[in-house]
């Protein structure tokens, strides 16, 4: 194994002692699926990141313009508009859209009347019309301006040229996605590339939403986004989890709009200066005390990743079933597989329910909102998609029961949040230091706002160049 410290190595070469993800998985007591064994490494420099991408205005504008008004994101699952005239309220910084589901299928539109610029709709539900509150202009749900009250005084309104504008709807594994950039000729499966292939297996789309927790965090979005894009603050943030997580020993693969980082679980962190055993291992995963007696007997002589994958595997076969269950390899019931979608959303791998997503809250560069939300495989009728529990500014994720004992990992995440936005406003240092392949999501994060900026700003230079012949 390699050595940060052998100088023959190229820079983004070296890796953390110990197993590797994929000498773990050769030990796997089942099959495991061809997606895990994907290694898609990419060095991406090593040159400091501006601070002033977290702290400035004027970079917050250009994310505005260039990234939340044209690339495709998530909005909502299919499920929470399942009947014609649901609709439901997607809000990205000063913007506002209906993802409505309409005769001709699930459709996107810009949330203001055409009239007087009213909201035609604050808060999500279902109509058989659209009509806004305000004066009472109305508009088919496909779009197509209905009614004016007292018609005979607006001569000059055209109805073909006041349908309502659209965003561009794209619909993946059972998440609704828009882009609201009308001029957008890249359709959402061209933008998700392997991504859609690497997913058939675990068919997102059979799932319900079990739970969707969101909370206003004072820092801004990349900051919460990027603590959820590495393991290599688990040492320093969350160490009482090192005895049963391989932080180091993550595999991060970067594709072109999407990026992962596996990390492997059931076995100790290669930082530890001590071997533990099977059962602080066990104690560590299931947030037992030492003073508290375990659930059940460790069989003898078994590895501790096995012994937690099968007990996972019985717990779920109550709900998907033993030919699922039997089916899913120790890696998919023990790891943590995150895959990021640019520009902000984070569906994970396998049986897990997690998705994250982190988005500016409102127009504050300085704050934004993260959503954890838990899709969940089911049997027979599907279960109803929850509402959103939104915390309060004084609650911590804890309160949000339905999150277990993610809660208490979360709680350790926020606390560094606001300080590494308060850090970011005083340090002398112009940009922040990233590790070679640990924090390589990071930096392809950072690679990937500096393309879509820089390519908006050149198109909009170009635009007025010619406005100017």
């Amino acid at each position: 194994m390699t050595s940060a410290d052998d100088t023959r190595l190229k820079w983004g070469e070296a890796r953390s002692p110990g197993i590797t993800y994929q000498q773990l998985l050769d030990r796997d007591t089942h099959d495991v699926p061809d997606v895990l064994r994907l290694c898609h490494p990419q060095y991406l420099g090593s040159e400091d990141v501006a601070t002033s991408r977290y702290t400035s205005r004027e970079w917050h504008e250009a994310e505005v313009e260039h990234v939340w008004r044209k690339c495709w994101q998530y909005a909502c699952r299919t499920d929470e508009i399942p009947e014609v005239g649901d609709y439901y309220i997607y809000e990205i910084v000063r913007d506002s859209y209906i993802v409505m589901r309409t005769p001709a299928g699930i459709r996107c539109y810009v949330n203001a009347c055409l009239h007087r610029g009213r909201r035609l709709k604050d808060y999500n539900g279902r109509c058989s019309e659209i009509r806004c509150p305000f004066h009472g202009f109305a508009w088919t749900l496909d779009g197509e301006l209905q009614d004016i009250p007292a018609a005979w005084d607006f001569p000059h309104v055209d109805a073909e040229n006041f349908t309502l504008p659209e965003a561009q709807v794209g619909e993946w594994a059972g998440f609704v996605f828009i882009n609201p950039d009308p001029n957008n000729a890249e359709s959402l499966e061209d933008f998700l590339g392997e991504l859609v292939d690497q997913f058939e297996v675990w068919d997102l789309e059979k799932r319900f939403k079990q739970a969707h927790v969101a909370k206003v965090i004072h820092a801004n979005w990349k900051i919460a986004q990027e603590a959820f894009c590495e393991a290599y603050h688990v040492s320093g943030t969350h160490p009482q989890i090192m005895p049963y997580l391989g932080d180091t020993n993550s595999q991060v693969d970067i594709w072109e709009n999407f990026a992962r980082v596996v990390t492997p679980g059931g076995t100790p962190s290669p930082l530890l200066d001590w071997e533990p055993t099977a059962e602080e291992m066990m104690r560590s995963m299931m947030d037992i005390r030492n003073d508290q007696d375990m659930p059940f007997e460790l069989p003898e002589q078994t590895e501790m990743r096995t012994i937690a994958a099968t007990a996972s595997r019985d717990r779920w076969r109550k709900v998907v079933g033993d030919a699922w269950a039997d089916s899913m390899s120790d890696a998919e019931m023990m790891d943590s597989i995150d895959y990021t979608v640019f520009p902000n959303f984070h569906p994970w791998g396998a049986f897990n329910r997690i998705v994250y997503r982190f988005r500016p809250n409102g127009d504050d560069h300085r704050s934004a909102i993260m959503e954890c939300i838990f899709i969940a495989p089911y049997q027979g009728e599907k279960p109803p998609p929850c509402e959103v529990h939104w915390l309060e500014e004084h609650q911590s994720f804890t309160d949000a029961t339905e999150l277990g004992a993610l809660g208490k990992v979360f709680n350790q995440d926020l606390f560094n949040m606001a300080k590494v936005q308060m850090g970011l406003e005083t340090m002398h240092k112009p940009g922040i230091t990233l590790s070679n392949y640990q924090e390589s999501k990071v930096r392809w994060l950072h690679h990937k706002l500096g393309e879509w900026v820089e390519r908006g700003s050149e198109q909009a230079v170009s635009i007025s160049t010619e406005g100017a012949n």
